[in-house]
């Protein structure tokens, strides 16, 4: 049996002599060596992983004015920081948009122009005090001119992440990407054979204290991170290193469209090889490594889980949905996973990087529950005008004109002569139609593409469809597609003034 302690490797290090592979290169010398012959051989695996990290970011100390000044709030290039804290400290998130540019340009977008020797505006104000009576501040600052740049980041390197696709008929866009109606694409993050948790599931290794690679410089693990599900195999990392040291290589800001800016960070863990137990671990696979492919055209916290797949078939470039084959694209950068990987190997053997057990092992049973929410949550069904009217297709303009005027609705559904919703005409379709002399056919005048919501809907999430496609109310329909009321904006509007 194999036991090498820290010192041991560590001396290893200083002397030259100690051996380190990534992990992508221990899964074969395991398979020739075994577990036993590999821990014998190697003294250190590298991992690495460069993905969207969308729970980072970074505390500025920016040094006290003349006159001093408490910043109540703070901007750096129009994005707001966090500054709830004291006098000139504030916390530059990575998913925070600019006040001016939205989605365009974020806190992500902040920290790379720093890291890149550009200085960024900063704006602050404050209520003014005895003690600092300055009320407003303007001035530019490189990250030169700062303190200290402290990324901390709260939630990183997910031990593994859910695979996305779409099954509704429209392109949805999410934190996964851009997401292709009838399952046209999967998207998926993670850098499987070299994902640092994956390479020490049991945490053996991996803990409060552990030195790491982080943006190109060394940085450590503070602890667990939000949300940390152990237990589900769905560990997460809060860690921090010097933004100062770190490199524009391996920290870059995000867009992601109709969702947000998100910072790629990438990042690297040495697991020392103590034993055969951890030789083991570190030789895992990427047909090893399963994550889940959810629906994420259902919006809610329980997407349907369509299947379970392997890295290795998400790396092939398709997987299998429903019969067919459906292509995969990764939003993280396993090229550059590897570069970190190798680079982190480079410092090690030169002696300018030494590897560090945790001061505490991470917690291995936990998970992550939902929300508790204590206002009652409304759906669809609650507030939904059940007395519906609809016409069929072949009626006549007129007809509808006339439903219109002796009924309190402004849009009618148009039904088939079996009650299933093949379309839409509104009061402003038939004042359209009347002035063009158009006299004919439901059908003729109708918007065929119906946007349309579910009795079992909550109603926040049917509130942004209204707001998204622009239209003041939704037929609601069943599995069957029949239609068994609808929704307006003024329903809404209704229920959200009786909370207030």
């Amino acid at each position: 049996m194999v036991k090498k302690t820290i010192h041991e490797i560590n001396a290893r290090i200083r002397d030259g002599s100690v051996n380190v592979v990534t992990a992508e290169e221990m899964v074969n010398i395991v398979g020739e060596l075994g577990p036993e012959g590999a821990s014998r051989e190697v003294d250190v695996v590298t991992t690495g992983t460069f993905g969207a990290m969308c729970s980072s970011g970074v505390w500025f100390n920016f040094g006290h004015s003349e006159p001093p000044i408490k910043m109540q709030k703070v901007w750096m290039n129009d994005v707001e920081a966090y500054t709830g804290v004291a006098a000139v400290d504030a916390y530059m998130g990575a998913t925070q948009l600019s006040e001016s540019q939205g989605m365009d340009y974020g806190g992500a977008h902040v920290i790379e122009d720093l890291l890149r020797g550009k200085s960024v505006d900063v704006h602050a104000i404050s209520h003014g005090t005895d003690c600092y009576p300055r009320k407003v501040l303007d001035t530019s600052l490189s990250l030169d001119d700062m303190n200290q740049a402290i990324m901390i980041n709260p939630r990183n390197a997910y031990q593994k992440y859910n695979a996305a696709t779409n099954s509704s008929k429209q392109t949805i866009h999410t934190y996964m990407g851009s997401l292709l109606p009838r399952l046209g694409n999967v998207t998926y993050s993670g850098a499987g054979v070299l994902s640092p948790l994956s390479n020490d599931p049991e945490y053996l290794t991996i803990g409060t204290g552990t030195r790491i690679f982080l943006g190109g410089a060394q940085g450590y693990i503070v602890g667990q991170g939000t949300q940390h599900a152990s237990a589900g195999m769905f560990g997460t990392l809060m860690v921090q290193g010097d933004l100062k040291k770190m490199s524009p290589d391996y920290i870059r800001a995000a867009n992601f469209t109709g969702y947000g800016t998100s910072l790629y960070v990438g990042m690297g863990i040495p697991i020392p090889v103590l034993d055969e137990r951890i030789a083991q671990a570190t030789a895992v696979r990427d047909a090893d490594i399963t994550t889940s492919i959810l629906d994420y055209s259902v919006p809610s916290r329980d997407r349907p889980v369509l299947r379970k797949v392997t890295y290795e078939e998400l790396r092939s470039g398709h997987v299998e949905l429903e019969g067919r084959e459906v292509a995969t694209s990764s939003l993280s950068s396993f090229k550059r996973a590897r570069a970190i990987a190798s680079e982190l190997r480079d410092w090690i053997s030169r002696g300018d990087f030494f590897v560090s057990m945790p001061v505490e092992r991470l917690p291995g049973n936990t998970s992550s529950h939902a929300m508790k929410e204590t206002e009652g949550v409304s759906f669809v069904s609650d507030i939904m005008s059940v007395s519906v009217v609809t016409i069929e297709k072949d009626a006549s303009v007129y007809k509808a004109a006339k439903i219109i005027m002796e009924t309190a609705f402004n849009h009618l559904p148009v039904v088939s002569k079996d009650n299933v919703l093949v379309g839409i005409v509104t009061a402003w379709d038939i004042s359209k139609a009347v002035s063009q002399n158009k006299f004919d056919l439901v059908e003729d005048i109708m918007t065929r593409k119906v946007i349309t919501a579910r009795g079992d809907e909550q109603v926040a999430v049917v509130a942004r469809r209204l707001d998204q496609h622009g239209v003041s109310a939704l037929p609601v329909v069943n599995g069957g597609n029949h239609v068994v009321g609808i929704i307006t904006s003024d329903d809404i509007s209704k229920l959200f003034a009786r909370r207030h």
